[in-house]
């Protein structure tokens, strides 16, 4: 069975644990906000907390909501169709929704078409995993 150990806090495993808590936070709120990209910042709050926290490190590691994302894509594993689906489907839809209705500037236009072909062409890149 785990148990949390008496962590000794310096000032740099504060500060990792603050930006990846931080980071975790960012990770959550891209799951309602396509343009957030979830999964590094998961990625990015798994390794800070592996830096910084054994504890949090295996909290975040088996955390019943994204706990086997984070680790079946550290482990080459892969993302699950459905998430890739949602995940492209969503940002595409905010995205042009954004462009045609909000955003006047043709720079900001193109950019964020730059951005959503970006994280569409990685998410689509990744291997899919298929539960065996």
């Amino acid at each position: 069975m785990f148990r949390p150990s008496k962590e000794k806090i310096t000032l740099k495993k504060f500060v990792l644990i603050a930006l990846g808590s931080i980071s975790l936070g960012l990770g959550i709120l891209g799951l309602f906000v396509p343009v957030l990209p979830t999964t590094p910042f998961l990625l990015l709050t798994a390794w800070l907390y592996s830096k910084s926290s054994p504890t949090l490190y295996y909290w975040l590691l088996n955390n019943k909501y994204f706990g086997k994302y984070i680790k079946r894509y550290r482990e080459g594993l892969g993302i699950p169709l459905k998430t890739k689906i949602i995940g492209v489907g969503s940002l595409w839809i905010t995205i042009l929704s954004s462009i045609i209705f909000f955003i006047n500037i043709l720079v900001v236009k193109i950019l964020l078409l730059c951005i959503a072909t970006a994280v569409t062409y990685h998410i689509l890149s990744r291997p899919t995993y298929k539960d065996t």
